[in-house]
């Protein structure tokens, strides 16, 4: 044994011939107690408290891994059971939180679509694993779109510092910028949306000192000054016609006012606001009667997937603010003939807010036609901040109207947008803290209704905890948007932009 010590002195120390086997031995007896099957020793009554709570969601088949924690660990060691018909594996947690390999979860969706696989939770105490009640995840056949666009942003009322346009690829954890507001020296940017989940074909606004309206059609960049002597405002909220020949924009006179005792803590407003059509082609804006009128409020349009519709919400005009709870917006519905550019002689009424007593905005139709979703609220169009703000459905073909139950929450539910394919939803929640907007996705069922909605999952466990910005204008994307940041932002601040006219 002496040939493996050093002395010093009086202090004896393992020659290095000597540490090298200790240290390997440790880390072979480290890696086999750490990859030894849990073996439960005791079942609890109780289901763990996770976050993100992923507990019966139903998710598409190519979404990144639910990666999640314990809200409250305890134990030595703690581990999660993945288990289907086909695959089983197990995830060590680290003080708590899980990190789900990507490759396994590749697997499990693969043999998972059209079923559901179940995740045990156990926690290593003094006598042994103990195992939390079991929870499924269910996984649709359909897929959702891989992408997903928003703006990230302080939830302020007046002011910003730095704001972005970004993309996620949800099949993963890639984020990139598509536009970030320091390419454009500092200005606002918001209301970017996509022809038919088209990313060769998008549009986004920028105001401040390089304002203009953006159009992107297949990596052309363009940009336009929007507002007309017979306009209110510059162009505001979008939907593109299926054609990618018109969008649908209103024109608002918008203002905010705050409560001080309140539960919803802002109250954003029209003065009044009328609704248009911009021809891309031709570069004017048309309208007709029934959408630009000094007695309504009109605003929120959005076309029907065959482009024969135009659906708006439309509000009697009244003293605002002073009237602001009385302002109560209706759902309707124009013909549109893209060929002649000419609008319907009559507007149909789906959601008649004087007989509900109640209020709709943000209409958005399914790409399928079935279905419209959009807001309902007490009152007012803008219900971001009404804690009561909850997501509708219209069935098209029955006309019936009903609450997203299982995907709606106590707290404000606002923006929202339809994937490809009318199986996915996707909408901002204020659920998580009561302050800042989350995206959340929904799967739409056979029968027309929401299952349980689930945040998009993040790498780290912890980044909404640490995000201080909200997600705003969450739209489903069918691919990457390859159009550069620094494009935009140099046609924004080197081009005059093309005046829009208007055509009477």
């Amino acid at each position: 044994m002496n040939r493996f010590l050093h002395h010093i002195g009086r202090v004896v120390l393992p020659s290095p011939l000597f540490l090298v086997p200790l240290f390997l031995l440790s880390i072979f007896l480290l890696l086999t107690t750490c990859s030894r099957p849990v073996e439960i020793v005791m079942v609890k009554e109780t289901s763990p408290t996770i976050f993100p709570d992923y507990a019966e969601v139903t998710i598409p088949p190519n979404i990144a891994p639910l990666n999640f924690k314990l809200i409250e660990h305890s134990g030595k060691a703690q581990a999660a059971i993945f288990e289907s018909n086909h695959v089983t594996f197990e995830v060590r947690g680290k003080n708590g939180r899980f990190h789900i390999p990507p490759s396994r979860w590749a697997e499990l969706l693969k043999v998972s679509a059209g079923g559901e696989f179940t995740i045990t939770v156990c926690v290593l105490e003094e006598t042994g694993w103990a195992a939390y009640a079991p929870f499924s995840v269910k996984v649709a056949k359909e897929p959702v779109d891989p992408y997903l666009a928003y703006r990230l942003i302080e939830p302020g009322y007046e002011t910003w510092n730095q704001m972005g346009i970004y993309q996620r690829n949800l099949e993963n954890f890639t984020q990139t910028a598509l536009l970030d507001n320091r390419t454009v020296e500092g200005d606002c940017m918001n209301c970017h949306s996509f022809c038919m989940q088209d990313p060769a074909q998008m549009m986004l606004h920028i105001r401040g000192v390089n304002a203009g309206t953006m159009i992107v059609i297949d990596g052309k960049v363009e940009k336009l000054n929007t507002k007309t002597k017979e306009t209110m405002s510059a162009l505001v909220y979008p939907s593109w016609h299926p054609s990618g020949r018109f969008i649908a924009f209103s024109v608002n006179d918008t203002k905010q006012d705050f409560h001080s005792i309140d539960r919803n803590r802002v109250e954003v407003f029209d003065m009044a606001s009328d609704v248009v059509l911009y021809d891309v082609e031709n570069h004017e804006i048309f309208t007709t009667a029934a959408l630009f009128s000094e007695d309504r409020f009109e605003s929120f349009p959005t076309f029907s997937p065959d482009g024969n519709n135009l659906y708006f919400s439309t509000a009697e005009a009244c003293d605002m603010p002073n009237e602001y709870e009385s302002v109560k917006y209706s759902l309707c519905r124009i013909g549109f003939d893209p060929e002649t550019k000419q609008f319907g002689t009559s507007v149909d009424t789906i959601f008649n807010a004087r007989l509900e007593n109640r209020s709709a905005s943000f209409p958005r139709v399914s790409p399928n036609g079935k279905y419209l979703l959009y807001t309902q609220g007490d009152y007012g169009g803008f219900l971001i901040w009404h804690k009561e703000a909850d997501l509708y459905l219209y069935n098209i073909e029955t006309g019936e109207h009903y609450p997203l139950t299982l995907a709606n929450s106590d707290d404000a539910e606002s923006y929202h947008s339809w994937s490809s394919n009318s199986r996915w939803i996707v909408f901002s929640s204020r659920r998580v803290d009561g302050l800042y907007t989350r995206p959340f996705i929904a799967y739409i069922n056979d029968e027309g209704e929401a299952e349980k909605a689930f945040i998009v999952p993040q790498k780290e466990v912890d980044y909404y905890d640490h995000l201080m910005k909200s997600y705003n204008v969450p739209e489903f994307v069918r691919g990457k948007v390859n159009v550069s940041g620094y494009d935009i932002g140099r046609t924004a601040k080197k081009s005059t932009g093309i005046d829009v006219k208007f055509r009477k």
